[in-house]
């Protein structure tokens, strides 16, 4: 598929694509759109000389020159007349082979894959230093939303004290619906129904998915890899309707929220979990499947980014973005001008989520008798956790009665201790419900 570029450009970056589903049928219908325009800004020819695909009796979205299909990836890659590898394909098996295979040719590649960068960043960036080519990764977290530049080039003289990341639209959406009054497995339905949610949305409700993006982010903020494991990571899925009532009662909203931020010890928290903001904050307000990514820099200050996360069309545009550096990067001859990853804080630690201090909200479900209260207060105090207000709600009645307390400032490992006692009590009924409350100071 060839870019009808301007007359006067003599050169062509032959593109070889290595996935053609969602995001890549996007990238090539993006390409027939604007690739002209694109080809105007670079000064360079642009064309799709080959595409890898699963199965070459799919129906497709889009159109391509006879010959162009493949079911062999290897093809492509080696393809003496592909210039630059694009995959999409996902997963961190397959995808992995191709993109070690083009970088061990010396070709650029450009992935969306934020899985495969998580576990294998640092390999990956091992065998680009070592090819002389590069790697390419906008499209990774945040969907249109270009965080990755932002981080590694507009922001190059600040450091990064704080970042606040809603970076799962699927779990924004859910929240977004339950705020509404939906439970929480009609809001999973629907999202499934409209094409946010995959059949099994464990790897979005469980936070994974979101965490492998503020790891990456964290990584380049901080200048050291933050490995999967090393992300405290928490889901939705313990989340009702009620949190998200009584949390806008008291002036605050939910969100999946990832954080990035330096403690006074000079360790970096990452984390991944559902927290109360304020609900004047403007990160309270990115609904439905938007991703809001709030950076806060020692010299600029707070700065905002907002746009859709996810979905062919947003993914591709950050597709796009970054294959127009990579073909000016060959046309300047400048692979190395800003290499996929440079660790340049050899000595960055994260902190453990047990030292990291916040406050909390807490649902409990109690029996409605006198003293339940004091017991549970006992408890807190035990900890050196004080309560700052309690809520009884009306209108509930039964053997059991929800009890909501918002508690002051504390550790994780305080809180965890005495989460495990309070459910201990025989007054409390069910698995205590614990959301931190960050207030994006």
């Amino acid at each position: 598929m060839a870019i009808v570029p301007p007359h006067f450009m003599t050169r062509t970056v032959n593109i070889g694509l290595i996935g053609a589903g969602t995001v890549g049928g996007g990238v090539l219908q993006a390409l027939r759109r604007n690739g002209a325009l694109m080809a105007s800004r670079l000064g360079l020819r642009l064309r799709v000389e080959r595409v890898a695909v699963r199965s070459l009796k799919k129906k497709r979205d889009f159109k391509v020159s006879k010959g162009v299909l493949t079911a062999d990836w290897k093809s492509v890659v080696n393809d003496p007349k592909v210039d630059l590898v694009v995959e999409l394909i996902g997963g961190t098996t397959i995808a992995k082979d191709v993109v070690l295979a083009a970088l061990r040719e010396g070709k650029p590649v450009v992935t969306a894959n934020k899985a495969l960068l998580a576990f294998y960043g640092e390999k990956l960036f091992a065998a680009a230093e070592k090819s002389g080519a590069n790697l390419y990764y906008e499209a990774s977290v945040a969907g249109g939303v270009p965080i990755i530049k932002v981080i590694r080039e507009a922001l190059a003289g600040n450091r990064v004290t704080h970042l606040y990341g809603i970076l799962n639209g699927t779990c924004n959406f859910i929240l977004t619906k339950m705020n509404e009054g939906m439970e929480f497995s009609a809001a999973v339905k629907l999202a499934q129904q409209q094409g946010y949610a995959e059949a099994d949305p464990s790897l979005d409700i469980d936070g994974h998915d979101a965490a492998h993006k503020v790891g990456i982010l964290a990584s380049l903020a901080h200048g050291f890899w933050v490995k999967p494991g090393e992300v405290f990571t928490e889901g939705i899925t313990h989340i009702c309707p009620m949190d998200l009532e009584f949390a806008g009662k008291l002036g605050y909203a939910i969100k999946l929220l990832g954080i990035v931020k330096i403690s006074r010890a000079g360790s970096i928290q990452v984390s991944m979990y559902p927290a109360l903001i304020p609900d004047d904050h403007v990160l309270a307000n990115v609904s439905d499947v938007y991703n809001g990514i709030l950076v806060r820099g020692d010299v600029v200050g707070d700065t905002l980014h907002y746009g859709q996360g996810a979905g062919p069309d947003a993914t591709a545009s950050a597709v796009l973005s970054d294959i127009g550096d990579a073909v000016l990067d060959l046309k300047h001859g400048a692979t190395d001008r800003l290499k996929a990853f440079i660790p340049h804080e050899s000595n960055g630690a994260v902190r453990q989520i047990g030292e990291t201090t916040c406050c909390y909200y807490l649902r409990l479900s109690v029996l409605d008798r006198p003293g339940v209260l004091a017991k549970v207060s006992a408890v807190l105090a035990k900890n050196k956790i004080g309560i700052s207000s309690v809520t009884q709600p009306e209108g509930h009645e039964g053997k059991s009665v929800p009890l909501i307390l918002m508690l002051h400032y504390a550790k994780n490992l305080a809180m965890t201790k005495a989460l495990k006692s309070i459910e201990k009590l025989s007054s409390v009924k069910t698995k205590p419900v614990m959301i931190r409350v960050e207030s994006l100071d």
